[in-house]
């Protein structure tokens, strides 16, 4: 396999624009697709933003960041992105929805592009089937924010080659990540343990163990996590973090991933964390406070 020289990043959310900067500041040149044109244009935005900011933490230099920048380009195009020697998918997560971008991708393909997801939990396998490439189909999940998470998972389906996981973990590991190998398994390492731990960390409030800061405030100093569980889940988003939990209930048929009521509810009422401005917290204001 060749080196990945260009990536198309499908999917102009925090993460694709995460995943866009991170492969732009490792040299690439990279192809970022939304079908939402604000959308792209907020994401060109968030990293210009991004990138100054390391600028100021002096992690980067700012010729840096304007090579960076440049080497972007904000695209509605889905045959630009397969023209690309890697492309990886950052969409919503939901698999109908991430087969029909494979699906409408495909024709557009060179014969060599390697394709992966970002998907947080979904079956590479399956995802990799709806392609006319499952050997050249692998799972690459980032952490979110990714310029700043330093892991990434990497995850093949049953039909993935040697050749093509050699040639993503070397590119991941180029772009300065430290790579972990996981099963295709739902929800794989992280997320796995993680979003079980948010999980019962929403039943604990549902059942009034503690209110929102007590729960936070324990896990972060009482378990030493940068972020307590509840924050974290509005961080995630409350819909992914739903998502995971069912893609476990329904992958593991156990009901110790039953996701909790209250965060059903939470969902259902658009109150899905700081992307909509209210979920276990209210950012309206200047200092997130507690809703419950």
């Amino acid at each position: 396999m060749g080196d990945i020289n260009s990536v198309g990043v499908i999917g102009a959310g925090q993460m694709g624009s995460g995943i866009a900067h991170v492969c732009a500041l490792g040299g690439r040149e990279v192809r970022l697709h939304d079908q939402n044109a604000e959308r792209l244009k907020a994401a060109l935005g968030d990293i210009e933003k991004n990138l100054n900011r390391q600028v100021t933490k002096q992690i980067i230099t700012e010729a840096n960041a304007k090579a960076t920048l440049g080497r972007i380009t904000a695209t509605a195009s889905l045959a630009d992105i397969g023209q690309t020697d890697l492309v990886i998918e950052a969409a919503t997560e939901n698999e109908e929805i991430k087969k029909a971008i494979f699906q409408a991708l495909t024709p557009h393909l060179k014969a060599t592009t390697v394709l992966a997801t970002n998907t947080s939990s979904i079956s590479i396998t399956r995802l990799a089937s709806v392609t006319d490439r499952p050997e050249r189909f692998i799972g690459l999940h980032f952490m979110n924010p990714a310029p700043v998470m330093k892991l990434v998972e990497i995850i093949r389906g049953i039909a993935t080659s040697p050749a093509t996981y050699e040639n993503v973990k070397v590119f991941a590991e180029n772009l300065g990540k430290i790579t972990t190998d996981a099963e295709d398994y739902p929800a794989f390492i992280v997320n796995r343990i993680l979003v079980p731990m948010i999980n019962e960390a929403i039943y604990a409030l549902y059942e009034g163990v503690g209110d929102v800061r007590s729960i936070d405030t324990s896990l972060k100093l009482g378990a030493n996590h940068p972020m307590g569980p509840l924050e974290l889940a509005d961080f995630m988003g409350l819909d992914v973090v739903l998502a995971i939990m069912n893609v476990l209930l329904d992958g593991m048929s156990d009901t110790k991933y039953r996701p909790c009521p209250l965060l059903v509810k939470y969902v259902e009422a658009g109150w899905l964390g700081r992307k909509t401005g209210r979920g276990f917290y209210d950012y309206s204001g200047v200092q997130p406070e507690p809703t419950r």
